[in-house]
C-alpha cells in the first residue's frame, strides 16, 4: 500500500497526511473547503520548517514530503487510486456514515477504509458499507507527527488480514500500534475522558482552582500536562462529544458530562481553538493564564 487518501484537512487530517508523506507515501489530502486545504498545507509546511530548524530533517526531506501531497476538493477524484483511505472529518456520527457510504461507492473493492474516530463505533461505521471486513479504526494522537501511539480498532467484522496490514503499516510510519476492540471510547478515551470529566467536576464543586488541579496531576501523578489544560488542547466540544458517545453506549452515569463542561461548550469556550477554555489563550497558546471566569 503506497497510495493514501486522507479525508479532512483539519488538525488531525493534516497531521496524518504529513506523517504518511514524510514516510514516503503518496498522499491525496481531501477537503470540501479550499480554504481548509490551504490552511492544512500551511500547517504542514510550518511543522516541517520547525523540524528543519531543529535538524530533525533536512531541507530536501521537507521538499520531498510536500511533493508527496496533492490536494483535492472532491472525494471521488481524490480516492480514485487509493489503497487506503483515512477519514479524519469532524467527530459526528451522521457525517462519518455519509462519508463512508460515499467511499464504499467510489473506491476500489480492494481499498481499505479507516477512520480516525476517537470514540464512534467502527462496527456502526462499517455497517453502512458493503466491505465491513475492510473497515478499521486508526486513532492517531495529536500532534500526529510527534505522538507515537496509534490505536488500531477492530470492528466486529474487521478481518485478521486487514488488521495485520494496518498494524504493519503503522510501524512503517514510526508509530507504535496497539490493537483494541470496538467498544465506546476504545481504551484511550474510555480512561482519559472520565478523568478529564472528574477534573471538571472537581473545579465545578469548588474543591480547587484550575491551576491547582492541574499542578496536583502534573507534580503528583507525573502527567506532562494537567487534565484541564489537556481538555483545552483537545477541544472542550470534542471532549463533550466523546462523553456523549460513551454515555449513550454504556448508559452508565459515570460518563455523564459535567454541567460546567456543557455550559462552556454552549458558550463557545472550547479551549485553545476558540482562544479561551479553562485558560486564556489570547496572548499565547501556552496555558499561562487561567481564564477570568475561574480566577479567585
Amino acid at each position: 500500500m503506497k497510495n493514501i487518501a486522507v479525508i479532512g484537512a483539519g488538525t488531525m487530517g493534516n497531521g496524518i497526511a504529513h506523517t504518511f508523506a514524510q514516510s514516503g507515501f503518496t498522499v491525496k489530502l481531501i477537503d470540501i473547503s479550499e480554504t481548509s486545504l490551504e490552511k492544512g498545507m500551511a500547517t504542514i509546511t510550518k511543522n516541517l520548517d520547525r523540524m528543519v530548524a531543529k535538524e530533525k530533517i533536512s531541507e530536501a526531506d521537507k521538499t520531498k514530503t510536500l511533493a508527496n501531497i496533492t490536494t483535492f476538493t472532491g472525494i471521488s477524484e481524490g480516492v480514485s487510486s487509493a489503497d487506503l483511505v483515512v477519514e479524519a472529518a469532524t467527530e459526528n456520527v451522521g457525517l462519518k456514515l455519509k462519508i463512508f457510504k460515499q467511499l464504499d461507492d467510489v473506491c476500489s473493492n480492494n481499498t481499505i477504509l479507516a477512520t480516525n474516530t476517537s470514540s464512534i463505533s467502527i462496527t456502526q461505521i462499517a455497517a453502512v458499507t458493503s466491505r465491513p471486513d475492510k473497515v478499521i479504526g486508526m486513532h492517531f494522537m495529536n500532534p500526529v507527527p510527534i505522538m507515537k501511539l496509534v490505536e488500531i480498532i477492530r470492528g466486529y467484522n474487521t478481518s485478521d488480514e486487514v488488521t495485520k496490514n494496518i498494524m504493519a503499516m503503522s510501524k512503517t510510519l514510526g508509530k507504535v500500534p496497539v490493537e483494541v476492540n470496538d467498544y465506546p471510547g476504545f481504551v484511550a478515551n474510555r480512561i482519559l475522558m472520565p478523568m478529564i470529566n472528574e477534573s471538571i467536576e472537581t473545579l465545578y464543586n469548588g474543591v480547587a482552582g484550575v491551576n491547582e488541579i492541574d499542578t496536583v496531576m502534573k507534580l503528583g501523578m507525573a502527567h506532562p500536562m494537567g487534565p484541564l489544560q489537556l481538555a483545552d488542547f483537545i477541544g472542550l466540544d470534542v471532549c463533550l462529544s466523546i462523553l456523549h458517545v460513551m454515555y449513550d453506549g454504556f448508559k452508565n452515569p459515570k460518563y455523564a458530562p459535567c454541567p460546567l463542561l456543557v455550559n462552556m461548550v454552549r458558550a463557545g469556550k472550547l479551549g485553545v481553538k476558540s482562544g479561551e477554555g479553562f485558560y486564556d489563550y489570547s496572548e499565547s497558546r501556552k496555558a499561562e493564564h487561567v481564564a477570568k471566569q475561574f480566577l479567585k
